[in-house]
């Protein structure tokens, strides 16, 4: 079953962006985001009374899980659901947050102490190489300078994140660390729905059910997947499975949405699958011990 994680992870996350667009319509992005981690936590905190989980750790633990949760779920999530109401296409958007895995492997050496070969390089290129063709550049004739500016900032904040998990050693179980996680997050996004929107929420059916499928697959399901992922692998080999994301998007747009899947989509998709591929291939990383 854990062999099918990097799977099951692609498939949950690109989900997101596909339910997210339903979800705006109906609702202010970051009173949706907030309305979303209160349920969440609870969740979580139900399910660690349940399994007699201990919940109250010291601060020094619960403040870095509660970072995490800022850096995931506030910025990285509100900068790209922010986007969208902005008037930014959802492809735009996840081709500037595709531009993590670079980042990560950047930064994932002097950080983290890891090592990336010149073959994950390829493959993360190949990766990049395929996004572009599956998204194209039409659309960035339009976008308002606020929504540039909040992609950039999930663009920063998921590549902090996720190099700032893979440092940090939590000793609490993962439910215990993703309720402050999603803590840390609506502390963030009630500072910000304060200061940058109006907030409102239009209790539709499609809002129940696309907030439902956020809550149950995408934070239950994809986002502890991706916790996992990022404890027991390198970052950088982690990051490489974000550049199937937009791919896997624009194909459940085509499924799900009915929007035109062209000749280009496919050829960017296997593209950026072989380079996915090269990338995490086990026997291309290496990691170095700190001295």
């Amino acid at each position: 079953m854990v062999r099918f994680f990097p799977l099951f992870f692609i498939l949950l996350w690109s989900s997101a962006f596909i339910s997210g667009k339903v979800i705006i319509t109906d609702a202010s992005p970051l009173a949706a985001l907030l309305f979303r981690f209160i349920i969440v936590a609870f969740g979580y905190l139900v399910f660690a009374m349940i399994t007699k989980e201990k919940i109250i750790y010291p601060l020094r633990e619960s403040y870095k899980a509660m970072s995490t949760g800022i850096l995931f779920h506030g910025i990285y999530l509100g900068g790209c659901w922010y986007s969208f109401s902005k008037g930014m296409p959802a492809g735009i958007v996840a081709l500037i947050v595709t531009l993590q895995p670079i980042l990560t492997s950047l930064l994932a050496g002097p950080l983290l102490g890891e090592v990336v070969t010149w073959r994950q390089w390829i493959g993360i290129l190949l990766g990049f190489m395929g996004t572009i063709i599956v998204l194209g550049f039409d659309a960035l004739n339009e976008f308002s300078i606020l929504a540039l500016i909040a992609s950039s900032a999930a663009l920063f904040a998921i590549t902090a994140g996720t190099l700032w998990q893979k440092k940090i050693s939590l000793n609490m179980p993962l439910c215990v660390s993703n309720i402050y996680q999603s803590l840390g997050a609506i502390f963030f996004l009630i500072v910000a729905c304060y200061y940058l929107e109006n907030p409102f929420i239009h209790f539709t059916t499609s809002f129940a059910l696309a907030m439902a499928w956020q809550i149950i697959a995408v934070s239950f399901g994809a986002f502890t997947i991706l916790m996992y992922l990022i404890k027991t692998g390198s970052a950088s080999k982690t990051s490489s499975l974000f550049f199937l994301i937009p791919s896997v998007s624009v194909i459940m747009g085509w499924l799900f949405l009915e929007e035109v899947l062209t000749k280009y989509d496919l050829l960017g998709f296997l593209i950026a699958t072989l380079g996915v591929y090269i990338a995490t291939r086990k026997n291309v990383v290496a990691v170095s011990e700190k001295a």
